[in-house]
């Protein structure tokens, strides 16, 4: 028979940890910070490899052989601009009835552009005119009574003079007569005051009508049928002040600023050069027509307004003819130099012109970085003249020569380069 089991002692010594087992193995870990701190090493060291080879990026430009003729002195910017330029207004409040144009229209001087109700002025000009017709029908029956007192008159001289009328009845009838004439110069005269009516009230209808000026072409339609215009603003916002802009594309010219630093470099009927923005490759001969005798203080500018001329910069030219000139557009001119007078001492010509942010200078020396294959090299410069941004290159380099015009500030003779795209 076997034995029973013995009961189970509760031991609590047997759920101690023992010493050996407390302490956890500390050289693994230590192995894997090191091994983290090597690879961060590494990381570190590679992206300083990186960043010192890096090849620097600069933004480059390509000089340019001067061009033949006179030099341009100053640059400037502006816009196409008319001197004939009308906002078109009508001289009365009223509600427009009729708009006969549209933005490209183009109109001769004295056509029809817009018409205002002309209701009310109509029916003060027709009682003006029914107040004359009343006052000449007046004049008609007082001739007719005149002409019968007249007759009263000579027959009472007759009574008088036969002794058979008394002298009262003869003053009688004079004055009847005369009363009638003096009626009738008051009637003459009121027609004259209606006639003068009639005429003011035709000038009120004929406001009601908007006519062109000028001849030109209209930019702007500034009204619509059964809006209400005025000649004046009338605060609240739903009054017109205008109906049409229109201008005289035959004035068209164009006016730029000039910084007054540089103003006395500019003189009247100076050759011009000028590019409009819309077409860059189209160069526009013009001339100064005045210099505007005032600053604007707050910009340090003076206006110059130029005209358009033939290639020769003397005669003007209609620009109206070209349709590529129109108001507003943007325009970028150059000012010439005088033509060199014969037999003058020639200066050094230039050999190429180049951005003035290329040219570089250390010490008394200029030069510039020049592109050579992935790399710069430093070129030794003589300049001359400043032509707006540009300055011309007496010797050092050629045309065609690609030129570093900006870049880093530690940039050196042989380094590697990147070109900015």
């Amino acid at each position: 028979m076997a034995t029973p089991p013995k009961p189970l002692k509760a031991d609590l010594s047997s759920l101690r940890i023992s010493d050996t087992k407390r302490t956890t193995p500390r050289s693994g870990m230590r192995w894997i910070w090191i091994g983290l701190l090597v690879v961060l090493f590494g990381m570190l060291a590679a992206a300083a490899f990186a960043f010192r080879n890096r090849k620097a990026e600069v933004e480059v430009a390509t000089a340019m052989k001067p061009a033949t003729g006179p030099a341009g002195v100053l640059n400037a910017s502006g816009y196409v601009t008319p001197r004939r330029r009308a906002t078109i207004a009508a001289k009365i409040t009223g509600r427009v009835t009729g708009v006969h144009f549209d933005e490209g229209t183009r109109v001769t001087e004295g056509q029809l552009l817009a018409t205002l109700d002309d209701s009310d002025a109509r029916r003060a000009l027709d009682s003006a005119k029914a107040d004359r017709d009343s006052t000449q029908a007046v004049i008609l029956d007082y001739q007719v009574q005149l002409k019968n007192a007249e007759i009263e008159l000579r027959r009472t001289q007759q009574l008088v003079k036969d002794g058979v009328s008394t002298q009262q009845a003869l003053d009688a009838a004079v004055m009847s007569a005369d009363s009638l004439r003096a009626k009738i110069e008051l009637a003459k005269q009121q027609v004259v005051g209606s006639d003068a009516r009639i005429r003011e009230q035709q000038q009120a209808v004929d406001n009601c009508t908007i006519r062109a000026p000028f001849a030109g072409i209209v930019v702007s339609k500034d009204a619509q049928v059964g809006e209400m215009v005025s000649p004046v603003s009338a605060g609240g916002g739903f009054t017109r002040t205008g109906i049409a802009t229109i201008v005289d594309l035959h004035s068209n010219e164009f006016e730029v600023d000039v910084s007054e630093a540089y103003i006395a470099r500019v003189f009247d009927g100076q050759a011009v050069n000028a590019v409009l923005d819309a077409y860059p490759n189209w160069t526009i001969p013009a001339k100064v027509r005045t210099v505007i005798p005032t600053a604007d203080r707050q910009k340090a500018t003076v206006k110059v307004r130029i005209s358009i001329t033939e290639p020769d910069h003397k005669k003007l030219y209609d620009p109206a003819k070209d349709p590529r000139i129109l108001p507003d557009m943007g325009v970028k001119v150059t000012f010439l130099e005088n033509e060199p007078k014969a037999g003058s001492k020639q200066a050094t010509p230039a050999m190429a012109l180049v951005p003035t942010k290329a040219i570089r200078q250390d010490n008394s020396s200029k030069y510039v970085f020049v592109i050579k294959g992935e790399t710069i090299e430093r070129r030794a410069v003589t300049t001359g003249e400043v032509r707006g941004s540009d300055v011309e290159i007496l010797a050092g380099i050629q045309p065609e020569t690609t030129v570093v015009v900006s870049g880093p500030d530690s940039l050196r003779d042989g380094q590697s380069v990147q070109i900015q795209k």
